[in-house]
């Protein structure tokens, strides 16, 4: 056996490992990356992890994820990072579809119920101290705060799925509408000049080949769901900027309010199991897909095709950008227009965060007992070190308990 291949094999069952101790979102992954990944292993540097995870900031899809396949790509190249996109996405979407499984089952409503009078308050306060903690990091000029406060207003009132990347578009380029040195000019041009172009031909041939199936096939076909799920999933993961707290707003609008493929509670009990789950957060679209199969009369298969449909569909743009955009990152990053027009794009996700908190309060009762839930929780992620999987655990214990 060889070095390499010995690198490879010690690098998949950290991977694992890690698939499996990796709660708290994000930030919170990239520290555990950092620990396992370069200080124990020196599978890379720690200033190529951190830039790494600066390069996933400036694209859409979900940033932990990125992180790792660029990790992966540059541990043993392509072949390794696909395996290591599976060991890390799919643990956690079967979790959270069989909970769908369960949650479905009408012999355990009353049990769960119970439960989510705790928990569905602690998960609406958890996106209360997101939108909190990211409005503070970003609006930081008056133009970021009217971005926000625009998402805000133009979300809640138009209440459509197809507002959100023209939101994330229009954010973008108003923040980085500045002035571009002949310099930067010339560096995009050779940028640009090297990409292959067939291959952005192919990404965006993927979202268009099953948006027309989708169309095309009658929708009394079993398999017609299916594809429009990985059509809207895939749609959905090009235009994810700020994790995966930004999905839930995307989301909402499109199963809920729009397509109405599940109950606003329905959502948030997906919403909060999820935090409990260790991996990505966008586990999370796994609950979304199996619940979608159900709500259209499907079985348990019909669930478990509805929960892998909605996996590999919003992981895969972000998947196959990182590994395109690899290559070109080194001369990426020197473009400041492009980092300029982050700081608009995350102002716009904090307005969607916000609008994301507005619309979770309806499906909980609103009473004493859940608005005090919710407060609390937001003081205790903000005054102690508590995270979020300790304070659901909590929620589901009462929900046990009392």
């Amino acid at each position: 056996m060889t070095k390499s291949t010995l690198k490879k094999l010690l690098f998949i069952r950290d991977v694992t490992i890690f698939t499996f101790i990796a709660f708290g979102g994000a930030q919170a992954h990239i520290g555990i990356m950092l620990r396992e990944f370069v200080k124990k292993r020196a599978y890379i540097s720690e200033s190529e992890l951190l830039e790494l995870n600066a390069f996933t900031q400036v694209l859409p899809g979900p940033s932990s994820t990125q992180t790792i396949i660029g990790v992966a790509y540059k541990v043993g190249g392509l072949q390794l990072a696909i395996l290591t996109l599976l060991i890390w996405i799919f643990p956690s979407a079967a979790i959270m579809c069989f909970i769908a499984v369960a949650y479905s089952d009408p012999a355990q409503q009353h049990r769960f119920a119970h439960i989510l009078q705790y928990v569905q308050p602690i998960a609406v306060g958890t996106v209360g101290y997101a939108a909190f903690t990211l409005a503070r990091s970003v609006l930081k000029t008056r133009t970021s705060m009217w971005l926000a406060i625009g998402a805000i207003i133009v979300t809640l009132i138009l209440k459509n799925a197809f507002v959100f990347p023209l939101l994330i578009l229009l954010g973008g380029i108003i923040s980085s509408a500045m002035e571009t040195s002949a310099e930067e000019s010339a560096l995009r041009v050779k940028l640009f000049a090297g990409i292959n172009r067939n291959k952005v031909l192919y990404f965006l041939g993927i979202l268009l080949l099953f948006a027309a199936l989708g169309a095309i096939i009658n929708q009394t076909s079993p398999f017609s769901l299916p594809i429009r799920l990985f059509e809207n999933f895939y749609r959905n993961g090009i235009i994810i900027f700020g994790g995966g707290q930004v999905l839930v707003p995307l989301m909402f609008t499109e199963f809920v309010e729009m397509k109405r493929y599940l109950s606003a509670d329905q959502f948030l009990t997906g919403f909060a199991f999820q935090q409990i789950v260790p991996g990505p957060t966008f586990s999370f679209t796994s609950f979304l897909g199996a619940m979608t199969m159900k709500g259209a009369g499907s079985g348990v298969w019909g669930q478990i095709v509805g929960s892998f449909v909605a996996t590999m569909g919003i992981n895969l743009p972000g998947a196959i950008l990182v590994l395109f955009f690899v290559p070109f990152w080194s001369d990426l990053k020197k473009i400041t227009r492009i980092k300029n027009s982050l700081s608009g794009i995350n102002a716009v996700a904090v307005g969607f965060i916000i609008a994301a908190f507005i619309f979770l309060m309806k499906p909980i009762a609103v009473s004493l007992l859940s608005v005090m839930i919710v407060v609390a929780t937001f003081l205790i992620l903000y005054l102690t070190s508590i995270r979020t999987p300790l304070l659901i655990i909590a929620g589901i214990l009462a929900g046990l308990c009392l």
